[in-house]
């Protein structure tokens, strides 16, 4: 049986993209016109096909290969080979490696004191911007969420998995071990490189491309020159050893370290760090900074979490990391939060035999696209998919859903190392933010979601912050 899609273009597909506002709101147009299967035009790619039922997913959950072209935008942050798109004999090896440091429980505990005293350093700041001039106090303070948490999400990794900190300056600071890592230059540098490098794939030309092309290039310059310095100081002793870890040497709570030990070669470790630091920024802090968007939009749910949290912590301003179980509710409303506004919106394999999904034959060599915002947005397992409803995450309602109906961190053995992790800070920067505060959508402001690697918001998320209490 052929499988349905639109008719094809001389341009790739690129256009249809551009007029649907982006990939990922293309997906979901697909979707909707054609059924859970579809075959369509991926610039980049030329004919991919895209599923977006989560029971035929199952069949492609243990396909390890990628296809290369479509990741082609992150090849200039890798020397020794594009990460995301390594053979699966040699990928294997290595993802073992970041699982041993990113999804261990004994090494979240470790760091999770340093993380509280990062997150309560932004809400530090945050509640300082509601005093104004002479200690008066103007009540609420706008904030730039995206910018701030991305910016705070990056010392986090830093401290957790690279062994060094931060500035100890600008939003999240506080807990740095001397100038290492500039947050703010960090994130922009990755959006210049990003947007330049997928702006080539989906054709995108323009009268300030030779500008872009070398902004782009003096962007990845200054990551690689910070990604040096982060590599160097932790050889130099600025990984900062703890008691556990200087007796122990099977400690994974340390990336590099886990990566010289297991005799990754020294290009493969600074690609590493590089493509760690963009995707551990990017996915939680979008994750909480969409979160909190929608807890704006229904003040009736965010005004239960923070029940919640009253009776869980008590006059504590921050949990314990024993006390993230305890938070039920909003562990609901996170996951409710990344179905409605997956961090990633997308991710592709590439079929090494033949297979079939329902009524369709697909050959070896065809790219699968996964569109995780149009899974998400399926309404044959979401009902009414657009309401924000963090009921559907209550154990009795995911037991009666699809295993792959919710796939914000990907699926398979291509999946996200990072995601344990990921829930852990997201759970605790929230826990943080709204025990102290309430959001607000600022007046006047629209939120429009764009594709720029991860769902991001074209002119970021503005929020009122007001602390409770007043």
């Amino acid at each position: 049986m052929r499988i349905p899609g639109p008719e094809w273009s001389d341009d790739g597909g690129a256009g249809a993209i551009t007029a649907a506002g982006g990939l990922h709101l293309y997906q979901l147009w697909l979707h909707a016109e054609y059924g859970p299967v579809v075959r369509f035009q991926l610039p980049g790619v030329g004919a991919a096909v895209s599923v977006a039922d989560p029971v035929l997913l199952e069949a492609t959950a243990r396909i390890d290969e990628r296809p290369a072209p479509l990741f082609e935008f992150l090849t200039p942050l890798c020397e020794a080979g594009n990460l995301q798109v390594i053979g699966a004999e040699e990928h294997g090896p290595w993802r073992r490696v970041l699982l041993e440091v990113f999804a261990g429980r004994p090494s979240h505990e470790r760091h999770f004191g340093e993380f509280v005293s990062l997150v309560e350093g932004l809400a530090d700041q945050w509640a300082a911007g509601a005093v104004g001039a002479a200690g008066v106090t103007r009540g609420a303070s706008t904030v730039a969420l995206q910018k701030d948490l991305t910016g705070l999400s990056l010392r986090m990794i830093c401290a957790y998995a690279l062994g060094v900190g931060g500035t100890g300056e600008g939003p999240g600071g506080g807990a740095g071990g001397g100038l290492v890592v500039d947050p703010e230059k960090v994130v922009g540098a990755f959006e210049d490189v990003l947007t330049e490098h997928l702006g080539r794939i989906y054709r995108v030309a323009g009268d300030e491309h030779e500008e872009s092309a070398a902004r782009a290039d003096r962007a990845l310059a200054y990551l690689r020159e910070t990604v040096d310095r982060v590599v160097a100081a932790h050889r130099e002793g600025g990984g900062r050893p703890t008691p556990s870890t200087l007796d122990d040497k099977s400690d994974r709570s340390d990336l590099i370290r886990a990566l010289i030990d297991s005799g990754t070669a020294p290009a493969r470790i600074r690609d590493t760090v590089m493509v760690t630091l963009l995707a551990a920024h990017h996915t939680t802090g979008v994750a909480v900074s969409w979160t909190l968007y929608l807890l704006g939009r229904h003040p009736e749910v965010a005004e239960r979490v923070a029940g919640e949290l009253g009776r869980v912590l008590g006059d504590r301003s921050a949990p314990d990391y024993a006390d993230l179980r305890r938070l039920t509710y909003l562990d609901m409303v996170l996951k409710e939060a990344m179905r409605l506004y997956p961090p990633g919106p997308y991710g592709a394999r590439e079929t090494t035999e033949a297979l079939r999904l329902g009524a369709y034959e697909i050959p070896a060599g065809t790219t699968l696209f996964y569109p995780f915002w149009a899974v998400h947005m399926n309404p044959d397992h979401w009902p009414e998919p657009e309401r924000f409803d963090p009921g559907r995450f209550a154990p009795e309602a995911v037991a009666k859903r699809a295993r792959l109906a919710y796939i914000p961190f990907g699926i398979g053995p291509r999946s996200c190392e990072g995601a344990g992790l990921a829930m852990v800070e997201a759970e605790l920067i929230l826990a943080v933010l709204l025990k102290r505060f309430r959001f607000r959508l600022a007046p006047g402001h629209e939120v429009t979601p764009v594709e720029r690697f991860v769902l991001w918001a074209a002119d970021d998320i503005r929020m009122t912050v007001t602390p409770r209490g007043r």
